[in-house]
């Protein structure tokens, strides 16, 4: 009996790496920006945000866009000019879904403070359209993908761990980072921050 579970484990693994693998080359961000001659992408292809040559990965993010869980596209450029908290998380990670109360509830303290939050799902879209339905946000959602990963590495987040946040000042300069739960001290000291 041992080696049947067995078997049926490895089974499943291999078909779950396997939808993994097929999520990450389906579900990805993609440019507003025409795409330019000579244009990078992460390690893994996965095209996430593309780099010219000459331009880092901020400036990148910036002509960026990412579908919503409504199928719209929010442009990255529309949150330029207020202070704006980026937090990468997945419904499958459970310190990232441990926090989204915590941020919802600073957006909500804060965005007449022009402070704004935005929420990458690292995740499947109907997995996260799913998550939403049951616990809604209060700040925009984009959809990452699977390919948030390469997106987040580039702004410092070494191993590609989830929970991470990064703070953008109102010019779209990056002003801090952190892999793991956020706690109300750090989000009152990134208020201080402009």
């Amino acid at each position: 009996m041992n080696r049947r579970n067995l078997a049926l484990a490895g089974v499943a693994a291999a078909a779950g790496l396997a939808g993994v693998g097929v999520a990450w080359v389906r579900i990805r961000p993609h440019d507003v920006a025409p795409p330019l001659a000579g244009v990078g992408v992460g390690a893994s292809g996965s095209g996430v945000v593309a780099v010219a040559p000459g331009e880092d990965a901020v400036e990148a993010f910036w002509r960026s866009g990412f579908d919503t869980p409504d199928g719209k596209t929010l442009l990255m450029s529309s949150l330029r000019g207020k202070p704006l908290l980026v937090n990468f998380w997945a419904t499958w990670c459970p310190p990232c879904i441990e926090e989204l109360p915590l941020l919802d509830s600073f957006y909500q303290a804060n965005k007449d403070k022009s402070w704004q939050v935005l929420g990458l799902a690292v995740d499947q879209p109907s997995a996260v359209r799913k998550w939403l339905q049951s616990k809604p946000l209060s700040f925009p959602v984009g959809m990452a993908g699977f390919g948030g990963t390469e997106l987040s590495k580039s702004f410092g987040n070494a191993s590609g761990a989830l929970p991470f946040s990064v703070v953008f000042s109102a010019n779209g300069a990056l002003l801090h980072r952190k892999t793991g739960k956020v706690s109300p001290e750090d989000l009152a000291a990134w208020r201080q921050l402009k």
